[in-house]
């Protein structure tokens, strides 16, 4: 792994937090080489280990945050 790259913690932790579902779910895909559903499950992940850690941060609350997303 390049030494420079960014942590995958950090990678759409930024998308995660202003709501922004579908450009940090491309943006996992494309640092991790993998399919769809599994960059959905990593942005899923991350989102859950944010909310706890960092609840105010989130520009949506947790009851809006997936509204009008379907996977």
């Amino acid at each position: 792994m390049n030494e420079n790259a960014p942590a995958l913690s950090t990678i759409a932790d930024a998308d995660i937090l202003a709501g922004r579902i579908l450009p940090g779910i491309k943006a996992l895909r494309a640092h991790l080489g993998c399919s769809l559903q599994e960059a959905f499950m990593a942005f899923h992940a991350r989102y859950e280990v944010l909310q706890l850690e960092q609840p105010d941060a989130f520009d949506k609350a947790a009851s809006e945050y997936w509204e009008g997303f379907y996977s």
